[in-house]
């Protein structure tokens, strides 16, 4: 059986989409949450971004996930809905802004081959949550949806944020006490959505704008309504 703890991939350097779209919709009064549940992050917005974390909820619905955003414990950018969710199969929610840290992973935790053993995870991440029970007596399949969900997230930033490098488990940055997404997430079949999945089509009011990877790095830290 698959280890969470060895989920870990790459992004080539070659395959990055020219473009790619998300569904998503703010989950229902998140914006409350912010202020107790994220925080300015110390690198810079864009080019700071180096991963994305992949998790599962351990819970059932969005709605208990987002008990734990609301109480201050807990945050993180993406939460895709399980499969007897209205939102299942048409969109994601959007949990707190891709500029803010959210704390999706304790700030010690690391590993050596992510980001160059770097600490301090939230500030150079994106946190994605899958609704997934994560029991061990009772197998809970994640849908294909879901999965797909996920790599569509994953595409998106790799379009969006210039050095975006590697995609990892929650396992895998905190392995004493995490195990999610759980050794039932089928962690090939993400990746290849996420590596050979067709571009979307570039609407032509981007077609000529310059790619975000072409834009130069600030010479200042980058100040944002929202940081």
């Amino acid at each position: 059986m698959p280890d969470p703890k060895g989920y870990l991939f790459d992004l080539p350097v070659a395959g990055r989409p020219p473009f790619a779209s998300l569904e998503e919709e703010w989950y229902p009064g998140v914006q409350n949450f912010w202020s107790d549940s994220t925080s300015a992050r110390i690198f810079d917005v864009i080019h700071g971004v180096r991963a994305i974390v992949i998790h599962a909820t351990a819970g059932v619905s969005s709605s208990g996930a987002m008990s734990v955003m609301r109480g201050g414990h807990a945050s993180w950018h993406w939460l895709v809905p399980d499969e007897d969710e209205e939102a299942h199969g048409r969109f994601v929610w959007a949990c707190a802004p891709e500029a803010r840290a959210a704390w999706h992973v304790r700030n010690a935790r690391f590993h050596p081959a992510v980001n160059g053993g770097a600490t301090k995870a939230n500030h150079w991440s994106l946190g994605v949550e899958i609704v997934n029970s994560q029991r061990r007596d009772v197998i809970d399949p994640f849908s294909d949806w879901q999965v797909a969900a996920a790599a569509r997230i994953v595409r998106y930033c790799w379009w969006k944020y210039p050095n975006l490098k590697q995609v990892v488990s929650h396992a895998v940055l905190d392995p004493q006490r995490r195990s999610d997404p759980g050794s039932h997430f089928p962690w090939q079949t993400f990746r290849d959505l996420v590596i050979e999945s067709p571009p979307d089509v570039i609407p032509s009011v981007i077609a000529n704008t310059a790619s975000m990877a072409n834009l130069p790095a600030p010479e200042a830290p980058l100040r944002t309504c929202c940081a």
